[in-house]
């Protein structure tokens, strides 16, 4: 099976030795997204909600350099610092899709790169 690397100038580039995300076959396999805005290259953290917002737009761009959207991801994986900021995020979360939503787990770290409070990585099928 061939392995294709997926990246995009609309997300923010790896901080360490793996890709934004990797196509095998018709799976897509995203890295988890943190909220790096690909523009700046600053952080968004002026609230949990501004922050699993970015992180969604920039998992969006990834499904969209690989000819995908929100409706073929199918496994979601949140990583939270803290399991209070739950609904915010899950609040974010659930407007990027409008059916068909996909398993996922969340679960609380002890810490994330960055300091940040959230990051989400995805499973897609083309």
């Amino acid at each position: 099976m061939e392995k294709k690397i997926i990246r995009t100038d609309n997300a923010p580039a790896p901080i360490g030795p793996y890709n934004q995300a990797v196509q095998a076959g018709n799976m897509l396999f995203i890295s988890g997204q943190i909220a790096l805005d690909p523009t700046t290259g600053q952080l968004v953290q002026s609230s949990i909600k501004a922050e699993a917002q970015q992180v969604m737009e920039n998992l969006q761009a990834v499904l969209q350099a690989a000819g995908m959207d929100f409706s073929n991801v199918i496994k979601t994986s949140i990583f939270l610092m803290d399991m209070a900021s739950f609904t915010e995020v899950n609040e974010v979360y659930a407007m990027y899709f409008s059916d068909n939503y996909p398993a996922r787990e969340t679960v609380q770290v002890a810490g994330l790169p960055k300091g940040v409070r959230v990051e989400i990585s995805m499973v897609a099928a083309g």
